[in-house]
């Protein structure tokens, strides 16, 4: 049949299974919100507050489903307003497909009224990028959009479509989507076998997990394999709910801000089995020192990965889940019972801790695990918060957290929380924020309330950039140079005037209540917590050292 270029996409779209969509009009993208309007009850679109906001919602949907997000923008503004939560998507991995607008294909390059290269400009930060000019070519295009985005190690695809093209006519068929196959191409009988080798001989193994454990879905292979071989498990902020937090066997986080029992148990391993992480020096440190007493095997979907960090000793390159599932069938119950108790010794004596007195980062957390019993997603933005929530909160199951790990996206989390509730709408979703990031993207606490989303916003506020302050603090002799943010904003004055709920805590006994009525109030509601402006992050590892030189509060006490 023939349809417009506006048509397809929508069409297009549908036969995605894609029921959601979060996004901004303008003019050159009318036509295709026009046809929008014609399917508002087979595919509802999100109005954002701003496109960033609706780049990360896309990202949220996805993270929280497995599904691939969509986002639209129109052109120039429109389109690199989405820039960011692209890049952030890329650096996690996460599978998006924008669908930007463009001026008409006559008007390329002549610098006209709101036209830009997008497609140029998200090349480095996409899987792929393209513009449509020929309105034959526009169906396989989108549907190769979605493949790509999903296949392999998945990632964000833009498609660019000039004006023209939505409005010209071509002929449509319906096609049923590509299936993707979990990709096991590289998967080699030798590597598996050199790797259980390793396992065999091993007596101090430690399994690493990364955010490729979540993505393939791995979280029951993981721990069958982790029992079976007996090993501690420790992971990546990416990683987190692909291991259960409540595990015997769980360490807690590896790296900068990781557990002094998983950077020491690292340290003394020998042997470090890598499932599904890039080795980020947020997690290695001093990358010519990381684990050197071990031997390591690395599991990963992407090739380029393998050696670029960090020399490993065994590769196999495959889908995390295929991969362990075979790993499974080979190897035998290991006992490493000392090397456990010896762990379990480190764990003992090197607890997290916070100050018990006042209202803390870390104690709003643990009363946000307590009340929703660790089933809500959560949701963060990047900073202090963002490490508490990694520390405190015990993620049971795989795409419950959230959070801008590669690029540190400050405002991602309210948008990322606002495609989550979209996508799994049966569950608690909570925004955890501090008072910086919670401004960058505080707008779309409008689109949470005109949706009428049950969305919990808690803003760890402590009216400093919290982490740049300790980094100050710790290493730029106490000079707060543009860290504190001491005006007159009143986070819940505004959530009342953009139709949402306003709670404020300033005490301890204040905080479960506050999320307790908030859950029962089932709308949007934003939870100001006062916090010190002092409040540290501990454990600690220094930018550069090795993650043995982890150290917190007591060990600064000692050495001053």
């Amino acid at each position: 049949m023939q349809l417009t270029g506006a048509e397809i996409v929508i069409e297009c779209l549908k036969e995605q299974g894609v029921d959601t969509v979060f996004g901004y009009p303008g003019g050159t993208i009318l036509n295709i919100y026009d046809e929008l309007y014609k399917h508002s009850d087979e595919i509802h679109h999100v109005l954002t507050s701003h496109e960033q906001g609706a780049s990360h919602a896309a990202d949220g949907y996805a993270r929280a489903t497995g599904k691939v997000g969509v986002c639209l923008a129109t052109s120039g503004p429109g389109a690199t307003n989405l820039v960011t939560g692209i890049a952030t998507a890329y650096m996690d991995s996460i599978p998006v497909v924008a669908i930007t607008a463009n001026v008409g294909t006559s008007l390329l390059g002549k610098d006209s009224f709101q036209e830009i290269d997008i497609a140029g400009v998200v090349m480095p930060i996409t899987k792929h990028s393209m513009i449509v000019k020929d309105v034959t070519k526009l169906a396989d295009t989108i549907r190769r959009a979605f493949t790509i985005a999903r296949s392999g190690r998945p990632g964000p695809v833009l498609v660019d479509i000039t004006k023209d093209v939505t409005a010209l006519k071509t002929e449509y068929t319906y096609k049923e989507p590509d299936e993707v196959l979990p990709y096991i191409s590289e998967m080699r009988d030798c590597d598996l076998e050199q790797a259980v080798q390793l396992i065999n001989e091993a007596s101090k193994p430690f399994i690493f997990v990364g955010g490729g454990a979540v993505i393939s879905g791995a979280h029951e292979e993981l721990t069958k394999f982790a029992h079976t071989i007996n090993a501690p498990v420790t992971d990546t902020l990416m990683g987190k709910g692909a291991f259960s937090g409540e595990d015997e066997l769980y360490t807690g986080m590896l790296g900068m801000h990781g557990t002094k029992t998983s950077n020491l148990g690292v340290t003394k391993c020998d042997l470090l089995i890598t499932v599904g992480a890039r080795f980020s020096d947020r997690v290695t440190g001093n990358a010519s020192k990381f684990a050197k007493n071990a031997k390591i095997i690395q599991i990963d979907v992407d090739a380029a990965e393998i050696n670029k960090n960090v020399r490993v000793d065994c590769s196999i390159i495959g889908d995390v889940k295929e991969v362990l599932t075979e790993l499974n069938k080979m190897i035998h119950p290991k006992n490493h019972d000392a090397w456990v108790a010896e762990i379990e010794e480190m764990k003992e004596k090197y607890p997290l801790r916070y100050n018990p007195d006042g209202l803390t980062g870390p104690y709003v957390i643990e009363e946000l695990y307590r009340v929703t019993k660790g089933d809500a997603i959560v949701v963060t933005d990047v900073g202090q918060h963002q490490m508490w929530a990694a520390q405190y909160y015990k993620f049971k199951n795989p795409r419950t957290l959230l959070t801008s790990g590669g690029l540190g996206t400050m405002g991602y989390g309210l948008g990322a929380a606002i495609g989550a509730k979209m996508g799994r709408p049966e569950k608690i979703v909570v925004n955890v924020a501090g008072d910086g990031c919670f401004r960058m993207n505080m707008n779309e606490v409008a689109t949470a309330a005109r949706n009428n989303l049950p969305l919990i916003e808690i803003v760890i506020n402590n009216h400093v950039l919290g982490m740049v302050r300790q980094w100050q603090t710790l290493f730029y002799g106490h000079r707060y140079s543009n860290t504190m943010l001491e005006d007159k904003v009143d986070f819940v004055k505004f959530a009342e005037s953009m139709g949402a709920v306003g709670i404020r805590v300033t005490k301890k006994e204040e905080v479960g209540p506050a999320i307790e009525k908030a859950i029962a109030l089932n709308t949007t509601v934003v939870i100001d917590c006062q916090i010190d402006c002092d409040d540290k992050v501990f454990p600690m590892v220094p930018a550069g050292a090795p993650i043995a030189d982890v150290f917190d509060e007591d060990d600064l006490k000692k050495k001053k």
